[in-house]
This record gives structure tokens, C-alpha cells and sequence, in this order.
């Protein structure tokens, strides 16, 4: 008996030391301050060693009253993998006491923090400070993070590269008000069976957020901007729910000389409110999309 209690012991404690130094070989963050508009906003930034030299940069947005340290470690190791940074800003907080992004909601009305001109401004910074290419910098979220990314797609396209919202939705009134017609490179990744960002839209408000369209709307907004001449569907390799990968193609060229503007759409198939891993792997899509677009 208490060789069996040994043999346990051991393994456990065995088993301790490998979590303790796999834990100590991940990929890790740092935090930095930024000075935004009198405010002292945070963000974490993961740098790789193997930093690819066209030097691209990921930034990954969190959802509502989420937090950026320590948000999608898979991030860090798709990153580790093909050699692009990574940049997790914080969300500044509401009069609800949440970490948020300012997306227009309809209990945002007196909020005044100005994050597309925060995380504008972030990008620069990074680029100027570390060399990171503007033309290779990219914007993805989930839901309140998804939404700041159709926003800063709407009103400021030339911001970053390509955009790749999770779980997002788009605003009624940001449709409608949508000033820009540049095509942007954009891929959104949705569960049909989403409570929370509704697949079929909500225009009555009912979920409290605000009206807002519904997501193959949305997609197909920025499909038509690019003016995508088809769509081609195909079915990912099924690990839980089915991933159905809607491909809009035959767009404007991203650049002159460049590869065409193509806007996908990752339904999975009564999906929930998540980033779909159990589903796909939604960190790798995500980078296989991107990548498409480095200069």
C-alpha cells in the first residue's frame, strides 16, 4: 500500500514539474502603458523570436467586460508558430463599470471614449516603436471585440490590413451610416445557435444591445463593397459542430498587382457564443487569411 501511495506521489509530483516548465516554455505577454486622450489605457504586447522579417502584427480584441491579459493564449502560440506579434489592448471601462469597446450599443450613448481613434493611434505607436509594418498589421475580436472590428472596418479601412471578427455583429446604424465604400479583405467566424449576437439579427432590440442586421447581411455587405463576383461553399473537417466556409471571390485586387478582396464567412452550425475551437481551428484560419495580405 505504500508503495502504491509512493508511485502516486511521484507521478503527481511528476506531473507537476512537466505543467510547470510547459507552463514556462509558452509564449508570454508583457504589459505597457499608453497615454490615449488624458487616459491611461493598457494593453500586452508578445513579440516572437522568430519575428518574421515583413514583421506583422496581430491585434485581438476582447468582448465585453472581458480583459486582455491573459485572452486567447492560442493566439500566442499560432504567433510562436508562423512569427508574427501579437497585441492585446485593454478595453476601457463603461458607466456600467465594464471593459468595453465603444461601439455604439444602445446604452452607450453617453459613452465618449473614442476607440478607433485609440486603437489608430495604438498601431501607430507600435509600428513607429518597433518597426512592425503598417501595411502588415491586423484586427481581429470576439463579439464586443468582433463589433470594434466591422467599426473600425466602416470608418477606418485604411487602418489595418485585413479584419476578422468572431461572434460579431453589426450595428443598424453603423450599416446605414457606413461613409466608406473600400473593399476590405474580412472573414467572420459565427454559430447559427449564438444567443448572445444573434446569427438572424435583432432589429427590434430585444437582446438590449441595440438593432442590429443580421450576420450573412453583414458579410455580404462587405462582399458586395468588394464586389465579389461568386461565392464558393465548402465544408471544414468536422471535429464537433460543422463548420461551413462561405467564401466570397472574384473581388477587387487588394492593391494594384495584389491578391483579390475576399470576404468569407465560417458558419458553424449550431455554434454558440464562442470562438468556435472546439469547431475549427479558428486561430489558424484566422492566420492563414491574414497571410494572405502581407506585403
Amino acid at each position: 500500500m505504500k508503495k502504491f501511495l509512493f508511485v502516486i506521489l511521484l507521478a503527481f509530483l511528476s506531473a507537476g514539474s512537466f505543467n510547470a516548465a510547459a507552463q514556462k516554455h509558452q509564449p508570454q505577454t508583457k504589459k505597457y502603458e499608453f497615454r490615449h486622450q488624458g487616459m491611461e489605457r493598457s494593453y500586452w504586447l508578445y513579440i516572437p523570436e522568430n519575428l518574421r522579417p515583413d514583421a506583422p502584427l496581430v491585434f485581438v480584441l476582447h468582448g465585453y467586460g472581458g480583459k486582455a491579459e491573459g485572452y486567447r493564449p492560442e493566439m500566442l502560440a499560432t504567433a510562436r508558430k508562423h512569427g508574427f506579434a501579437v497585441c492585446y489592448p485593454q478595453g476601457a471601462k463603461d458607466g456600467k463599470g465594464k471593459n468595453c469597446w465603444n461601439v455604439g450599443y444602445s446604452f452607450q450613448k453617453d459613452y465618449k471614449t473614442n476607440d478607433v481613434d485609440f486603437l489608430c493611434d495604438l498601431a501607430r505607436y507600435l509600428q513607429k516603436k518597433y518597426g512592425f509594418k503598417k501595411q502588415n498589421t491586423f484586427l481581429t475580436g470576439m463579439s464586443n471585440g468582433g463589433e470594434m472590428c466591422y467599426q473600425m472596418a466602416a470608418q477606418r479601412p485604411d487602418a489595418f490590413a485585413a479584419y476578422a471578427p468572431i461572434a460579431g455583429l453589426t450595428m443598424e446604424w453603423s450599416y446605414k451610416k457606413n461613409p466608406h465604400k473600400k473593399a476590405v479583405p474580412l472573414m467572420e467566424v459565427h454559430g447559427t445557435m449564438d444567443k448572445t449576437s444573434n446569427w438572424h439579427g435583432d432589429l427590434k432590440n430585444e437582446g438590449g444591445w441595440g438593432e442590429y442586421i443580421s450576420v450573412p447581411m453583414a458579410v455580404g455587405v462587405w462582399a458586395a463593397k468588394a464586389r465579389c463576383t461568386h461565392t464558393e461553399k465548402t465544408e471544414l473537417p468536422k471535429k464537433r459542430n460543422q463548420v461551413v466556409l462561405h467564401r466570397h471571390v472574384g473581388g477587387t485586387p487588394a492593391w494594384k498587382g495584389g491578391p483579390d478582396v475576399e470576404v468569407r464567412l465560417y458558419e458553424i452550425v449550431d455554434g454558440k457564443h464562442k470562438w468556435g475551437l472546439e469547431d475549427m481551428d479558428t486561430c489558424e484560419e484566422i492566420w492563414q487569411f491574414f497571410s494572405k495580405y502581407l506585403r
